[in-house]
């Protein structure tokens, strides 16, 4: 079957522009803990410029890539989910960062297996639903074994830990379930008990507890669990309508944590003003209708759960990001999609949007 039009020119031209933004502000935000940390305010920069190269590099490749065959590879990329996320919790390949152990690294390049499992399960959960169509509304035939895939991957995750991505895991195989025609009230029962679970792993742990309860009023203890928040709304307020200008954040000098990646949307409301952070927020919502738009008019069901999977990712980690930022939603680390610095969420999200790309070619509209 060959190509009927070239690819979604309005999707590929938001990936473009939010990538091109990410650069300039990854560098913006990150040249004064560069120069501190590694005595080269280029650091992150120049790191993130290579990433891009590979990234963009990767997401043309998927582009011209028939989407149809990644079903061959979806039972082998989910093996090798769970290859990568029991590797990187073995000491000596999984590298440990703030009591965290989500990396695996390999001299200077280094992998996050959270990252690889968002994609590897939504093509698996695609292809998957995709034979199961018709068993769907019959839980133990239709949504069990895809509720046990994915409580054994959040398991992993959680092991980490890593407790935003388990929420994404979680909320994205929910939806792609949704899609996929499961019955109403095996959707409010999971609701139930995925709120029990989350409300049990929240209170697991006291950090964790501090985050949760310390968006709600995070002027109660502005020195301590109520720090990064009000530095982040800091960070908004001052810029006003147009900002302070491009490059002349004042909290990124040590007030913010990660001002690159978790805090990178406080940084753009910062510099650019309410304006600049609108117009971050418009082009998201752009891209994100277009995807909706592409996937709803996939020839496939294949091709409608993959792009409805991958889109979905992209909303909520923009979503939770923003939330966060603006204290909706508790602290926790969740890049911003195409901007904020890292390899593997950057590369993973360009090749994901090139799937994307790559479904569009086939759609009639």
């Amino acid at each position: 079957m060959k190509y009927k039009r070239p690819p979604d020119f309005t999707f590929l031209m938001c990936v473009l522009i939010l990538l091109c933004f990410g650069i300039v502000m990854v560098f913006s935000s990150s040249s004064a803990w560069a120069y501190y940390q590694y005595k080269d305010s280029l650091y992150f920069l120049k790191k993130q410029l290579l990433w891009s190269l590979f990234g963009v590099i990767a997401m043309v490749y998927f582009l011209n890539f028939d989407y149809r065959k990644i079903k061959k590879i979806a039972f082998p990329l989910l093996l090798l989910n769970y290859l990568l996320l029991i590797l990187v919790l073995i000491p000596g390949i999984g590298v440990k960062i703030n009591e965290a152990r989500r990396w695996i690294g390999v001299g200077f390049f280094s992998i996050q297996p959270s990252e690889v499992a968002k994609l590897a399960l939504i093509i698996y959960f695609s292809s998957y639903l995709e034979k199961r169509m018709d068993t769907i509304e019959n839980f133990f035939k239709g949504v069990l074994p895809v509720l046990i895939i994915m409580a054994t991957t959040c398991a992993l995750v959680l092991i980490e830990p890593h407790l935003s991505a388990t929420v994404v895991i979680a909320v994205l195989t929910m939806m792609l379930l949704f899609v996929a025609g499961m019955r109403f009230t095996h959707i409010l029962s999971l609701m139930v008990i995925g709120a029990a679970v989350a409300i049990k792993l929240a209170y697991g742990k006291e950090y964790r507890v501090r985050r949760l309860t310390s968006f709600l009023n995070p002027w109660e203890d502005v020195r301590g669990k109520g720090y990064h928040i009000v530095q982040s709304l800091f960070a908004l307020s001052s810029g006003g309508l147009l900002g302070v200008g491009l490059g002349h954040s004042r909290q990124k000098f040590f007030y913010l944590p990660e001002p690159q990646t978790d805090f990178i949307f406080a940084i753009i409301g910062e510099e650019l003003g309410f304006i600049g952070a609108v117009f971050v927020i418009i082009v998201f919502a752009i891209l994100i209708w277009r995807g909706f738009k592409i996937a709803i008019n996939s020839p496939d069901a294949f091709g409608k759960f993959l792009a409805t999977g991958i889109i979905c990712q992209i909303a909520i980690q923009f979503l939770i990001h923003v939330a966060v930022v603006t204290a909706s939603l508790p602290v926790t680390g969740m890049p911003l999609p195409f901007i904020s610095y890292g390899g593997s969420s950057l590369v993973m999200t360009l090749i994901e949007a090139g799937i994307i790309l790559n479904i569009s070619r086939f759609t009639e509209a």
